[in-house]
Parts: structure tokens; sequence; C-alpha cells
């Protein structure tokens, strides 16, 4: 039997999820979490071959969550499953360490598959979306631009980022300046835009 841990907030998601996988002949779902950070210590006692991981959770986003699964469980395969069709989100979670990613809208029977052939080592990736990723590429910005872009989601203002960031206004408003050039943006709202769409925030 495939074990499978499924880490998905929604109760009704993860419920379906499981009431689906559990079908399946060879698949048993061993795990359920709500939460990514409680992820690793679930996976450390319940040994699962396979985590399922939605992106948006509490405590710790699936990204981070197979990043740190990678680390302390590298035997368990990760299968990043998302309503966010975002490259760059695709882009970040193969870097992580993850065997797949795919959309929540894919067939049931896709899911399934999916889950056999990343347990035989496949990578498996929506082709959309691989195909979305290799054309736009990686994300331009320097990690100290990302800082700043990152930041000003919570502050309305160039003293409130310069104060929460250790910098200059000055400073704060080159960085700015470079990341809209770099985004094709006309100011800092659409920056932000830009990078969420693109799923380098």
């Amino acid at each position: 039997m495939i074990r499978v841990l499924i880490a998905e907030d929604q109760g009704m998601v993860r419920g379906a999820l499981a009431s689906l996988l559990s079908l399946e002949p060879d698949i048993e779902v061993v795990a359920q979490v709500a939460r990514g950070d409680e992820v690793v210590a679930l996976a450390r006692r319940e040994r699962p071959d396979i985590a399922l991981l939605d992106i948006e959770m509490p405590g710790a986003t699936g990204l981070q969550a197979a990043e740190q699964l990678a680390t302390a469980l590298p035997d368990v395969r990760v299968l990043i499953l998302t309503t966010f069709g975002r490259p760059g989100y695709m882009r970040r979670a193969m870097e992580g360490g993850a065997s797949g990613f795919l959309l929540k809208d894919a067939p049931a029977s896709e899911l399934a598959a999916a889950i056999r052939r990343a347990l035989a080592g496949e990578r498996v990736v929506d082709p959309g979306l691989a195909a979305a990723a290799l054309s736009q590429g990686e994300c331009p910005l320097t990690p100290r631009e990302h800082e700043v872009l990152a930041a000003s989601r919570d502050c309305r203002t160039i003293a409130e980022l310069a104060s929460v960031l250790y910098l200059s206004p000055g400073t704060v408003r080159n960085h700015l300046s470079s990341v809209m050039q770099k985004l094709d943006a006309h100011n800092r709202s659409e920056a932000l835009q830009v990078a969420e769409e693109r799923g380098w925030l």
C-alpha cells in the first residue's frame, strides 16, 4: 500500500481528497493535517510514502513544508496540490525538492496516477504550467529587492518600510524603483500584483 499524508487547511477539500484516494486499491491515507508547520512532525510519526501539500496553509506554506520535509525525511515524495497555477510557485516547489506540482481541478484519476508516478521516482508536472515556467524565466529581483517588495505589502509609506528594514528612505526608494523597472510596473501595488501572479512572492 502507498501511504499518503494530506496537508490541506480546508476541511471539506481535505476530506474529499481522502475519500477519493481511499477508493484506490493501492493507496491508504494515513494522516491528515490542516497546518503547514505540523507536517514534518506528523510525517515523522506516520512515515508516509507521499505527502500531498496545499500551498496556502497557516503556520507554514506548502512550499516551506516541502523544503523542511526534504531535509528531515528525504525519502518522502512531495506533491504540491494547489488552486494557484503560478509558474513561479511551480519553479520554487521543484527547486525545494517536490516531486510534482498539480492543480486541484485535475481529475481524481490523475491524482492517483501522479502519486504512483512520484513513488516510482518520476517528476509529475502539469504540462501547461511547465511550459509557462520555462517561457517566464526566473524571478529577476535580487534578494534585497524581493525583501523590500515583500515588506511593502504591510507598510504604507517609504518611512515605514525604511524603519522595518533598517534602511535609509533613499535606499528603499532605489530598490522599489529598480523593482518597478524590472517588473514593468507603474507603481508599487502593480509591482506587488505582478510578482504575486507569477508566484515570486
